[in-house]
């Protein structure tokens, strides 16, 4: 008796601490909801998952328990089979007490985790529940496409769970059978009783009759088929596969009623007989036949079979992604420029980014980190109007790195109340350099120092990309704000982010989550403190709406009034698309649907609709009232800020690479196929990324802010096309594809690569370099189309081989047509392709040391240091003996002389 109390206790402990694990998490998700102000979101998420819940435990519990107890008592056997079985079980006498004392616990078990498991598809019932349709039907059923992607999936998942319900029964009640000896193995064969015979031939016919409504569904699955040369139904689907699942679900249904009849009559010959038909319809039709009708009947022709298959894999997967809005134009990628040209197009190149992430991100870890507990963890490229120019920036955010915090500084009073937030951000134009080498800033230092940029108002970044499990604001202890010099400045948080924490429960709910118990003891908690969790930006969008895929580049925009807010594109995605050609880990068809704004200092996150024309946002839109606002109400001074994202471009352009092949001969062939460029970055072959840029586009009356990427043919290294995404008001989501003539030779980025190395000036400059202790980085090959002509521009960068070395911009090659030049600027550069006086110089002079604004370079300074840097690579020469080059270089050196002396006329 007391080791049954005792297990008793045990069990009722552990469950529990099993309703604390799942109830302590739930609270504290319900108090941080009420937070952000999506409450509504969670308590309809909450009764979907309780509703699916409680019907799936309760049909579970009701289903097995009315069978199992009929099983355990109504079936009575021959008291005679008991003597003859052959498997040596208990008698029946030892075998029911021990059923009727644990076969409710087992089956409220199996209840309970059946309803569990369900909980977690609550996304399938809401999309039913919520679905709109498409406007488009399918090419073989004819049925609009929201059934495929909202009310196919949650049909087959009842379908699924209840197949699985009855055979589950049906298992345990034989086994419920055998234990009552009313199945037995005898010498003479089983033996089986009448009472128990009719209940299995009902469970029986209940499991055909589920598995033809799965053949009847199964029908529509041959749309989203591998087998043929494209994703969807193709030739044998149609004509073989389609036939016999038709054919199986009349057979699943004749089975069920051979079951029902065989009820009525001795033996189980008709079943049987019913049964061997069914499983061998299956295995031919669905396993030989069509395999034999693909390879004498579609391979022999099977461009002629496929043909109207692949017409709809074309369109379906255009479709699916967007690529049907693409708008192709040609380009002649004329070799025409000159000065004068260059001039018209003075903003594009004012805005060719010659900083790449990756260097400038060590350059700004050196320069602007300021404090160990420092990190950029990012570089985001955006536009601004700055007094009247329209510029490309660079901006990363200042974050707080609790990884790199001291060891002595890692106390939990230190991490969690004191070091609570990142400060500022770093500001500056994609191609102004100082003479060192550096990038010009126009926002930097703690605090925030702006010159010509808006000034940073709010620069405390408690939202960001990187961050902890949680922070407390407004408490006793001091909260660091800012260094300044040996000492720092503190602060109070004065935002409308964290949780209150107002009651001792709260408290204690956040320690028991936490597992921290200073949560409960700190005298530093007041009742006006706040809890901050999920505060990566990320994960606190994901909290929210995990309906939706998110980019994987949260980036930062300073507001017109100097607020720090993150936006975060969100996409929606099915696999559910027919014909659509799938991206592996993705599904076959994507939207940009969602805009997420995120204040860095408050953590408000706002979601706005970005593609209303979308059916699934207009479903969660519908499920999720006051969860999505239209993308008009968004405030101007963000609209201006809205990108269209890198990650949903390159999946575009990597099907586009295929997809703009129209005519089923030519894709069937793959006579035009295309890929994006691959370059060899830091010993690695890797695809080009797209880039953004600030241009203007042919035909365009003024520049824009795009995302460009290239394509070059399969197998070969020229260019054939570029494509353009638009991302300015009035103009955004717009595809544009430009194509260049097939019968001209463009270079492509790797074709450019070798000319570069095989160029002796430069290649000789860069050996110099690598010999003398130092690294050459060789930044990102931009394509940069001008008027109806295409330039290549890439920036070189000079570092130290020691750690910590700071990568300065120190050459910028531009490739045009078969003319290479490598000066110390892009202005240069471009002057000594196409003559002419060059666009006014984008270095800056140095910063005086009392920390006055940098001014301009004069014209004539920037030819003094062109002609030292002249004179410098003739004496290289001279002292590696080069006599041709010193030569070429004292030409160059009284050129550049003689345009000094006019200069300063």
């Amino acid at each position: 008796m007391q080791r049954s109390q005792a297990a008793l206790f045990l069990v009722l402990g552990l469950v529990a601490l099993g309703l604390v694990g799942e109830i302590v998490p739930l609270y504290t998700d319900w108090l941080w909801f009420q937070e952000v102000g999506y409450t509504g979101v969670f308590l309809t998420t909450l009764k979907l998952r309780g509703s699916l819940f409680t019907a799936v435990a309760v049909v579970v519990l009701v289903f097995l328990y009315g069978n199992l107890t009929f099983a355990a008592r109504r079936a009575r056997p021959d008291v005679l089979w008991e003597l003859e079985d052959q498997l040596g079980l208990p008698g029946r006498v030892v075998i029911e007490p021990i059923i009727r004392r644990f076969l409710p616990v087992v089956l409220a078990f199996i209840a309970f985790a059946s309803g569990l498991r369900a909980s977690a598809r609550w996304e399938t019932l809401l999309q039913y529940s919520s679905a709109v349709p498409f406007g488009t039907i399918d090419p073989l059923f004819g049925r609009d496409l929201g059934f495929f992607v909202f009310t196919l999936p949650f049909w087959r998942m009842v379908v699924g769970w209840a197949t699985a319900l009855v055979i589950g029964t049906l298992v345990l009640t034989v086994v419920i059978y055998v234990l009552q000896r009313s199945l037995v193995l005898t010498a003479r064969g089983p033996r089986l009783a009448a009472g128990a015979r009719s209940h299995l031939l009902l469970l029986g016919c209940v499991v055909l009759m589920l598995a033809g409504v799965g053949f009847w569904l199964d029908r529509f699955e041959l749309l989203y088929s591998p087998r043929g040369v494209v994703f969807g139904a193709s030739y044998t689907d149609i004509h073989a596969s389609l036939p016999v699942l038709n054919a199986l679900t009349v057979l699943s249904a004749l089975c069920a009623l051979a079951c029902l009849v065989q009820i009525t009559r001795g033996g189980l010959r008709l079943i049987a007989a019913g049964l061997l038909v069914l499983i061998g319809v299956w295995i031919l039709g669905l396993g030989i036949y069509p395999a034999l009708l693909q390879r004498f009947r579609v391979t022999p022709n099977e461009l002629a079979a496929e043909r109207p298959f692949i017409q709809h894999n074309i369109r379906m997967t255009r479709q699916a992604y967007g690529l049907d809005r693409v708008e192709e134009k040609e380009f002649p990628a004329d070799e025409s420029l000159d000065a004068r040209a260059l001039e018209r197009n003075a903003s594009t190149i004012k805005n060719i980014r010659l900083w790449d992430h990756r260097p400038l991100l060590r350059t700004f870890a050196q320069l602007q980190e300021i404090r160990t507990y420092y990190r950029f963890v990012d570089v985001d490229n955006d536009r601004y109007t700055v007094n009247g120019e329209y510029r490309q920036l660079m901006l990363s955010p200042r974050e707080l790195s609790y990884q790199n915090l001291q060891t002595r500084a890692g106390s939990w009073i230190n991490e969690h109340l004191t070091f609570t937030h990142g400060y500022g951000v770093v500001v500056g134009p994609v191609n102004r350099i100082t003479p060192e080498g550096l990038p010009e800033l126009w926002v930097k230092d703690i605090p925030p120092q702006s010159e010509g940029f808006t000034r940073v108002t709010r620069p405390e970044i408690y939202f960001g990309e990187i961050s902890n499990d949680y922070v407390l604001v407004r408490t006793r202890s001091q909260e660091l704000d800012y260094p300044a010099g040996d000492q720092n400045v503190y602060a109070t948080y004065a935002g409308r982010g964290g949780v209150p924490l107002v009651s001792w429960l709260r408290k204690l709910v956040f320690a028991a989550r936490f597992g921290e118990v200073k949560l409960l003891l700190s005298n530093d908690l007041t009742p006006e403190s706040r809890l901050m969790m999920y505060r990566t930006v990320g994960e606190r969008v994901r909290t929210i709406a995990p309906f939706f895929q998110y980019d994987r580049d949260p980036y930062i925009v300073v507001t017109d009034d100097g607020r720090l807010q993150w936006m975060l594109d969100g996409y929606t995605t099915t696999d559910r698309y027919p014909y659509s050609d799938p991206v592996r880990g993705l599904g076959n068809y994507i939207r940009n649907s969602v805009k997420a704004v995120i204040d860095a200092y408050h953590g408000t996150v706002t979601f706005y609709i970005a593609d209303a024309t979308d059916p699934i946002v207009r479903a969660y839109a519908r499920a999720f009232p006051g969860l999505l606002k239209p993308l008009s109400e968004m405030p101007a001074d963000l609209q201006r800020h809205i990108r269209y994202p890198e990650d949903f471009f390159t999946i575009q352009a990597r099907k586009y690479a295929t997809y703009h092949m129209l005519d089923p001969q030519v894709f069937y062939n793959k006579e035009d196929l295309w890929a994006v460029p691959r370059r060899t970055v830091e010993g690695r072959e890797r695809e080009i990324e797209p880039y953004y840029t600030i241009m203007r586009l042919p035909g365009e009356a003024r520049e824009e802010f795009i995302l460009l990427t290239l394509f070059n043919p399969a197998r070969r290294d020229n260019m054939i096309a570029w494509l353009a995404a638009r991302s300015d008001p009035g103009h955004y989501g717009r595809l544009i594809a430009y194509n260049f003539p097939k019968q001209k030779l463009v270079y492509g980025p790797r074709q450019i690569d070798a000319r570069i190395d095989q160029d002796p000036v430069i290649s000789q400059q860069l050996s110099l370099w690598n010999q003398r202790g130092s690294t050459v980085i060789r930044g990102s090959l931009l394509a940069i189309p001008i008027d109806q002509s295409l330039i290549y521009v890439q920036p070189l960068y000079l570092a130290a081989s020691e750690q910590g070395a700071l990568p300065e911009l120190r050459r910028v090659i531009v490739a045009y047509g078969n003319q290479i030049a490598m000066e110390a600027t892009l202005e240069q550069s471009l002057a000594r392709i196409f003559g002419g006086r060059p666009v006014p110089t984008v270095v800056s002079a140095p910063t005086p040391a009392g920390g006055a604004p940098r001014e301009a370079v004069t014209g004539a300074r920037a030819l003094v240091l062109r002609a030292w840097e002249i004179w410098e690579r003739s004496q290289d020469a001279l002292r590696r003996g080069d006599w041709a080059q010193y030569g070429a270089e004292q030409k160059r050196l009284e050129e550049t002389l003689r345009s000094l002396r006019e200069a300063n006329r």
